[in-house]
């Protein structure tokens, strides 16, 4: 995978004149494009978009510094227009083209990204490998923003808006695994970005064939293979860092690949303040 990801940043950057078409170059490199994705912004800490765009603002800011007409240069870069090309470009280095043009600056460069794997061996993650049949999600549902670090305010807020008897009646709905009282994040961005929304869900694991009771939403997922991760200590950072390190250190050394569908986390235990707390975080998983 580091490989890939390296060819990946080579590819860009002699590319950054053209369309980049990430599907085909996922394939190409023996990955699918969700897992592409994901893998690059958990390792770089942004989405392969923004790398891309700051790559070829860093690049495009040498002919702008030059006397070449803009317009042919927001053209080079793949913008329609000038307007298109100065939004872009003010949103990396802070200024438009005709403020640097004019002043020489001032500029902000993306270096080019080298991935490597550093070898560490002093922390071992608790992992099984779960074959579930079809099962469906139920519960309620909200649509919030993605914070990578920290509590999220806007789940918190939607978990305190259910009445106590509500989670108690959810949690005895739960009839398959992942059992228990779930957390689960849906239709997240495959790159990953911070603030951008995705489906959380509260509510439990029922068979394929369970009706759903009035009210409540549903999250269909079909037949497939899972990653589940056992993490405990202060809560959610432990969690937060169980799922970073699956990208830095478990997928990287095991022939799975992250595909397509929800994220679960199954709190097992937890202190009466919820400041510590013992979980599973299942993740879908095929072959590499």
């Amino acid at each position: 995978m580091i490989s890939a990801l390296n060819q990946l940043v080579d590819f860009i950057d002699g590319h950054l004149t053209e369309e980049i078409n990430v599907d085909d170059l996922a394939i190409s490199l023996g990955m699918t494009e969700y897992h592409l994705r994901r893998m690059f912004s958990s390792l770089a800490g942004m989405p392969l978009s923004e790398y891309v765009r700051r790559r070829r603002m860093t690049v495009a800011a040498t002919d702008v510094l030059g006397t070449g007409d803009l317009l042919a240069i927001a053209v080079r870069y793949g913008y329609g227009s000038t307007e298109a090309f100065s939004r872009a470009f003010r949103s990396v280095h802070g200024v438009g083209p005709s403020d640097v043009r004019r002043n020489g600056g001032p500029l902000r460069t993306q270096p080019q990204l080298r991935f490597r794997l550093t070898v560490e061996g002093n922390t071992t993650m608790d992992t099984r490998i779960a074959d579930r049949p079809a099962f469906k999600l139920i519960g309620h549902s909200a649509r919030v923003p993605l914070i990578h670090s920290g509590p999220n305010p806007h789940i918190q807020a939607h978990i305190a808006s259910l009445p106590v008897s509500e989670h108690a009646r959810l949690k005895e709905l739960s009839n398959t695994n992942p059992a228990g009282l779930l957390q689960v994040s849906a239709d997240v961005d495959p790159d990953y970005t911070e603030g951008s929304e995705l489906t959380y869900l509260h509510g439990v694991a029922v068979t394929e064939t369970t009706p759903v009771p009035e009210g409540l939403d549903t999250v269909e997922v079909p037949a497939g293979t899972w990653a589940v991760f056992h993490a405990e200590g202060a809560y959610p950072e432990v969690l937060q860092s169980t799922w970073a390190s699956t990208a830095t250190d478990w997928f990287p050394s095991n022939p799975w690949r992250l595909r397509p569908g929800p994220a679960i986390v199954a709190v097992l235990d937890r202190a009466a303040d919820f400041r510590t707390a013992s979980c599973e975080l299942w993740l879908p998983v095929e072959r590499g």
